[in-house]
């Protein structure tokens, strides 16, 4: 099991910054990626960014490319995610998960289902 607790949300103007912190316990080892997730009242939740714990190798959606950054400081297992240059489309909880195996499709890592592990989310929400 893998216990994930996001951190670092609140409300922000709009072309400002936030950075969140995913903190993750138990068997992370055992974790082949993990990424942010969102989900803006009355919608799905979507992918935003994930990392492959080993390999480093990371994916972005298209909505966030060139202002978001996701990392990881695996001394601390913590992932992060930077987030700059925010409007109010970005308003949403965000979610941290990890995924225990592969993508199901392989055009796309980050699809929720592929998830197992989710923490309780953090709001951000960014004004005008």
């Amino acid at each position: 099991q893998v216990q994930l607790v996001e951190s670092g949300g609140g409300s922000v103007q709009a072309g400002g910054s936030l950075r969140l912190s995913c903190g993750a316990t138990g068997s992370t080892s055992t974790t082949n990626r993990m990424g942010w997730f969102r989900q803006a009242p009355g919608k799905e939740r979507e992918g935003v960014a994930v990392r492959y714990t080993y390999s480093g190798v990371i994916e972005y959606a298209d909505s966030v490319k060139g202002r978001f950054t996701i990392s990881q400081d695996n001394a601390k297992n913590t992932l992060y995610l930077q987030m700059n240059s925010l409007n109010p489309e970005y308003t949403a909880m965000y979610y941290c998960a990890a995924a225990k195996t592969p993508p199901t499709w392989s055009w796309s890592a980050l699809l929720p289902s592929d998830f197992d592990y989710w923490g309780q989310g953090t709001q951000v929400t960014v004004s005008s």
